[in-house]
């Protein structure tokens, strides 16, 4: 009766190593793939990081060009208004 009750016992010990053994591999992977995933969102905001700074660098040589050629005296023509078209009144009849 000892015997089978050790062999219970160890039949239940194995099963709880298996099962924590799985876990164990489980958090694994997900540690794997959660490390995957960061290296990608690094590699995505390197790239926006870039492109941010290009956009920048553009939008500065652009305000430069603007601001120089309006101190050498360069304007745009002036729009000529548009006439206001003529509204024709109307008559309410009740």
């Amino acid at each position: 009766m000892k015997l089978f009750s050790i062999k219970k016992r160890l039949n239940n010990a194995n099963h709880v190593i298996t099962i924590l053994l799985k876990i164990m591999t489980e958090q694994q992977q997900h540690l794997a793939n959660l490390l995957e995933q960061r290296k990608g969102l690094r590699n995505d905001l390197e790239k926006l990081q870039e492109s941010i700074t290009g956009r920048r660098e553009l939008y500065l040589k652009v305000e430069g060009a603007i601001e120089y050629l309006t101190q050498t005296g360069v304007e745009l023509p002036q729009e000529e208004p548009e006439p206001e078209a003529e509204v024709a009144e109307t008559e309410v009849v009740e």
